[in-house]
């Protein structure tokens, strides 16, 4: 029997300090959330970096030899270690994109060292941060409101989040997938090519960021 001058001990949590195990959890979770926003962040940052350098790359090549990576042809003679000419038709075809990258890169527009081969590999072309091949080619591989045109574009490659996508969409474009210079593609590099209608909306072209969706890719046209 408890002492009758003294009142029973309480079991359990004050209300004091269920709030500071609150803060404590909110804080914890903001922090979390904070580093998932700076990783996003950081790989946005990363992605546009590397398409804003191709693209530079591309302009610069154009502009110091009067033709078109890849399509150059006489890349063998006037780029020192260059292997493989192209057909100088003004298009870069599916085998000049890959030669694409042995003329920027022997010339000196872009980093590291890439050798034609028929067959594409990482010696051959650069990745992009998910580990998948970039491609500058003229095609009509990209999405479309209406019917697709063959254009120069650069593809982003799959596997990268739509999350991404999206973001580097509103930043350097208009947000949708189906218009302006950023647009959705199918674009494998030998891999499993991106399924549209898990990557952004087909009837409005808002992209899915919020689906989760791991294997997307994109089009910057030229």
């Amino acid at each position: 029997m408890p002492h009758p001058h003294f009142p029973r001990r309480q079991s359990g949590f004050t209300l004091i300090e269920i709030a500071i195990v609150l803060v404590i959890i909110g804080l914890l979770l903001g922090g979390i959330l904070k580093g998932q926003e700076l990783i996003t962040s950081a790989r946005v940052r990363n992605i546009i970096a590397q398409l804003d350098g191709t693209k530079a790359a591309f302009y610069g090549f154009q502009d110091r030899f009067r033709a078109l990576p890849g399509d150059f042809s006489a890349a063998t003679t006037q780029i020192a270690g260059a292997t493989q000419n192209g057909d100088g038709d003004g298009v870069i075809e599916a085998t000049e994109s890959i030669a694409l990258w042995d003329h920027l890169s022997h010339a000196g527009f872009i980093n590291g060292t890439f050798v034609y081969n028929a067959t594409e590999s990482t010696a051959t072309t650069p990745n992009n941060p998910y580990g998948a091949r970039l491609q500058l080619i003229n095609d009509a591989v990209y999405a479309d409101s209406g019917t697709a045109t063959a254009r120069t574009n650069l593809k982003t490659g799959p596997q990268i989040p739509v999350a991404i996508l999206a973001e580097i969409d509103r930043k350097i474009d208009d947000g949708n997938a189906l218009r302006g210079s950023m647009r959705f593609s199918v674009y494998a590099a030998g891999g499993t090519a991106p399924t549209a209608a898990n990557c952004y909306d087909t009837t409005t072209g808002e992209w899915e960021a919020g689906s989760g969706e791991a294997n997307c890719g994109a089009a910057i046209l030229f």
